[in-house]
Formats: structure tokens, sequence, C-alpha cells
């Protein structure tokens, strides 16, 4: 570049390192979000957290482990999510790439006639009007990022991937409680399943006890019609049992992403899950909960998009050069055919119809909605937490009382069924009554086990374990 040049150029630098020491964007600086007192019961300063248990020491079944481990690898939600990843990973890489000048290159002939009347030359003089341009160059054009425009755009992206990435993990862990609740309630199904079938074996043989009870004169023909009706009640609930298995059992292979089928599972007898439940303290929800950082990488990236909505009421500072060679005689063509122009320029929005304000407001109320999706998420996952806290707690409460209670329906069975046999001092509607409160508390009973585990895991999930 001459002096020439030079002296144009300058202006522009000097012009150029003003601009720079304005700053227009904001640093982004997490919002003041209350996270205290989020878990209602249960609050501790401990920070140990089972939510940092990896889930192959939260499930002791190895089967539930294998499903688990299954559902990770073939699940299409989260394959979806990791291909979504990958979609954001792209758009960073691009505003990584504003950052560099573009750069184009270019091969043409141009063939071109003139017309002689269209010439004002005097009458007689010989021009050629026909002209054949050969031309080879190079283009390239920069945009300096002087208001941080170009920053706050890569700054955006970037939040853009954290956020797939976190929305991926809240998938993991989604997937997860989801496989783990479905088996317990399979587990369960089953075991209800056993109760009715062996109650129902027991009151085939009330038919029968009635029956020769009747043709013994002790009780009347009504009580032999109730306990063939109380046969039918519990025969009546197998079908329902054995659909609801079937129902679990095809919600479970669409999480593991197969064909309707069986799934192998073992007892619900046999579950252990961790003993000992610790919730840690409420703020680590900002780390631990992977929706709740997809929430303020939303709000970050919502912020960005305002810094970029500031800048476009600034000038743009561009340069462009472009160069190459061209003549008019291709065997000339490396004869003194080089040229270049470089152009460096400001362009300051004046009137734009109210685009650039329309677009802050916009920027700025989007950022505002991220800001209250982000401080909701936090307030539902605090109450997820104390929902499964107390359900687990309730669900222990339940189990004691239940187990006296069918202690005490079972005897009452037993004596009420011996009075009938041998004492005028009850009827067989006692026993009805007793049998079928038996039943319904056995079968409460299994669904007691099944809110403790479930529980258990629901408190998993919404710490935020399942996925480090």
């Amino acid at each position: 570049m001459n002096k020439r040049s030079f002296k144009y150029i300058l202006p522009f630098t000097l012009l150029f390192g003003v601009m720079l020491s304005c700053k227009v964007t904001k640093t982004y600086n997490r919002p003041d979000i209350i996270a205290t007192g989020l878990y209602r019961d249960g609050q501790t300063n401990d920070t140990t957290t089972i939510a940092a248990m990896p889930w192959q020491k939260l499930f002791a079944d190895t089967i539930l482990k294998s499903l688990i481990q299954e559902g990770l690898n073939n699940n299409l939600d989260l394959k979806t999510a990791v291909q979504r990843i990958l979609e954001a990973q792209a758009t960073l890489q691009q505003s990584k790439a504003a950052f560099y000048p573009s750069l184009s290159g270019n091969v043409g002939v141009t063939r071109s006639k003139q017309s002689s009347a269209g010439l004002n030359y005097p009458a007689g003089t010989i021009v050629n009007t026909l002209t054949t341009t050969y031309q080879a160059g190079l283009t390239t054009s920069w945009e300096a990022d002087v208001w941080g425009k170009l920053s706050s755009t890569k700054r955006a992206a970037l939040a853009g991937f954290l956020q797939t990435d976190a929305a991926k993990r809240a998938v993991q862990t989604q997937l997860i409680a989801d496989i783990a609740n479905n088996y317990f309630t399979l587990l369960a199904l089953d075991r209800q399943l056993e109760i009715t079938l062996e109650t129902l074996k027991n009151r085939i043989k009330d038919v029968e006890t009635m029956k020769e009870l009747k043709a013994g004169a002790v009780v009347t023909g009504a009580a032999v019609v109730q306990s063939e009706a109380n046969r039918y009640a519990a025969e009546v609930s197998i079908p329902d049992l054995k659909r609801s298995i079937r129902e679990t059992e095809n919600a479970l292979d669409i999480l593991l992403s197969r064909p309707p089928g069986p799934v192998n599972r073992g007892s619900l007898a046999t579950q252990n899950m961790a003993a000992e439940l610790q919730a840690g303290i409420p703020t680590q929800l900002l780390t631990n909960r992977p929706d709740v950082q997809q929430s303020e990488y939303a709000f970050r990236a919502a912020f960005e998009n305002t810094n970029v909505a500031k800048t476009y009421f600034y000038p743009s500072f561009t340069i462009t050069a472009s160069g190459g060679l061209s003549t008019l005689q291709l065997k000339d063509f490396f004869v003194n055919s080089i040229f270049y122009n470089i152009v460096a320029g400001l362009t300051q929005p004046i009137f734009n119809q109210g685009l650039n304000k329309a677009r802050l407001r916009t920027a700025q109320a989007q950022q505002q909605e991220a800001l209250n999706s982000f401080q909701k998420t936090l307030l539902v996952a605090g109450q997820e937490v104390s929902n499964a806290l107390y359900a687990h707690q309730t669900a222990l409460e339940k189990q004691d009382a239940r187990g006296k209670q069918i202690i005490a329906l079972q005897k009452s069975v037993e004596y009420t069924q011996e009075l009938l046999r041998y004492s005028s001092a009850t009827n067989y509607t006692d026993v009805l009554t007793s049998e079928q409160n038996l039943l319904a508390a056995q079968l409460s009973g299994v669904n007691d086990r099944l809110q403790e585990l479930q529980a258990v895991v629901n408190l998993y999930r919404a710490l935020g374990g399942g996925w480090h």
C-alpha cells in the first residue's frame, strides 16, 4: 500500500480506535434468584445429595439396571436430543466464523459491443466497439466487532449450544425415572395379581364350605349365594390387572424403543434402594438440575440477543478489498494487468422505519420472559423435591399402619369363619366384610410399597440425578 492510500485509510483507523473505547453491550451475571427455602421440609446445611450418586448405585436390581442401560442406548427422544446438540454446535461454529473476513474468487470473460452512434466521437473516427475482457480476482470483506455485536452473537450461540446439552441431560434423567417408575409399577401389578389369584382360590374354597354348611343346616342358601358373588368379585378384577400389566409392559417397550412384548423383571419383594435420602441444599439445584440449567442458558441467550439489538443503533465499520488480473488480450493476461481497490466505510442507521427500536423492545421482552421462565423452573424444581420427600415419608408411615391393619383383618377373617362354623353369634355377612376388607388392605399395601419406591426415584430425578 502506498503513502497516498495510507492517507485515506488513516482517518478511518483513528475513528475505529475511538469507537473501540466505547462499550455498548453488558456482561452477563446470573440474576438474583431466590433459591433458599425451596424444600419446605427437611432444610439442612449438608450439601451431600443423592443427585451425585450414579444411577447404577441407586438401583440394586440388575434387571432394572440392564433395562435403563438399554433405554439410554436406544431411546429415540434421547437420540433426537443429541441431534439438537449437533445443530447448535454448527450454529456456534458459524458465529465464530463471523469474526474472520470473507473471501471469494471469481474468473470471468466479458464480451461486449457498444453502439457507434452512442459514442461522442468526430465523424470518420474509427473505434473498435467490440471488446473482450478477461478477468480473475479475489474479493474480501471484514466487519470489525466494534460494539460487540459479533461477540454477543457468539455468546448467544454458545448459550444455545449449552442449552441443548442441558436439554439432552434433562431427557436422560427423565428417561431413567420413567423406566424405573414403570418397572416398579409392573412389579406392583404382578404382586397385586398374585394376591388376587390367591384370594380367588380361597374364595372358591369358601363356596364349597358354604355349600357343606348349608347341607348341615348351619347357614342358609343366602350365604351360599353371597359366597359365590364374593368369589366372582375377586375374579372379575383379574382381567383389569392383566390389562394394566400388558399396558405397562408396552409403555416400557416404548421407552426402550422396541416393539411391544413381554418385559423380563424381578419381584417387588426383592427391591432395595438407597437407605438414606439426602437432598442437599436448594442452591445445588442450579448446578444439578439439567432443566434449571437449560432455563438459565435460555435466559443467557436472550440477554446476549438484547446486547445484539443495542448494537444496531451504532455505525458498523467494514473494510472491503478486491484485486486480481484484468486484460483485453489473453496473451497479456500477466503483463501489467494487476488491479485492486480497498474501501473502508462506516454505515450509520438514520431512518429505518423504527426497525431497530422494535428489535430492541422485542429482545428486552423476550429476555424478561426467559427470566420469568428461569425463576418458575427453579420454583417447580423445589416443589418436586418437597413432594418427593413428603411422599416417601408418608409411604413409610402408611406401611407401618397398613401392616398392623392387615394382621388384624387376617385374624378377623379367621375368627368370623370359625364363629360361622360353630356358633350362631355371627353370619356370612361378617365373613364377607372381613374378606373384602382384607383384600383391599393387601392391595393397598402393595401401593404403599410402590409409593415408597417411586418417591425415591422421583426425588433422585427432582434433585438432578442420573446424568453425572
